[in-house]
């Protein structure tokens, strides 16, 4: 990744989305003095660019999509999409929806995608990588190929890239708390 894209989304997540008055609970129920709203930064019309750039230096050529959980990888998706097409790149973005909607277009993935398209899974934050796992999971039994798994920040310790490697799909973190200036 070129050191430019990383350190701008570093800069702007320190200032924009850490917070460290906790504690927090995080969604895998464990507690933190400090928390990462990514949403400050993958929704403002100037990190939503830093964010996109940052994710396509890293993005394996042969992706066709990017997607994840809703909400938090939906601004990630259309940010990635919208820079990779000011470069010329076509990238599609999806959604997956926690639960099937039973009205409507049904299922549990929404989006520009079609069964066999190579496309990777995208997370903001993550603690043990549960809700990209489960993005890939609903994906994969959408008929996608997941062919690879990217996360803005990974405060795992290393469980997400285990449990990504027990599933053969490649995984990449952009961010660690180190690089923001805090402790797990």
């Amino acid at each position: 990744m070129r050191a430019v894209s990383r350190q701008a989304l570093i800069d702007h997540l320190r200032h924009h989305a850490v917070f460290t008055d906790g504690p927090y609970t995080l969604r895998s129920g464990l507690r933190s003095d400090w928390y990462l709203d990514a949403r400050q930064t993958t929704f403002s019309g100037k990190g939503a660019p830093i964010v996109g750039n940052a994710v396509l230096e890293v993005l394996d050529p042969d992706v066709m999509a990017v997607g994840g959980m809703t909400m938090g990888a939906d601004p990630i998706a259309l940010a990635v999409a919208v820079v990779a097409s000011s470069r010329g790149r076509e990238i599609n973005a999806f959604s997956i929806r926690k639960t099937t909607k039973q009205y409507g277009v049904t299922g549990r993935v929404v989006g520009p995608v079609k069964a066999g398209m190579p496309v990777a899974i995208l997370e903001d934050t993550t603690t043990t990588g549960g809700a990209a796992l489960d993005a890939a999971e609903a994906a994969t039994a959408a008929g996608l190929r997941v062919i690879q798994a990217i996360a803005l920040v990974d405060r795992s310790d290393g469980r997400a890239a285990d449990a990504f490697e027990e599933q053969s799909i490649p995984y990449v973190a952009l961010v660690s708390p180190k690089d923001l200036g805090v402790k797990r």
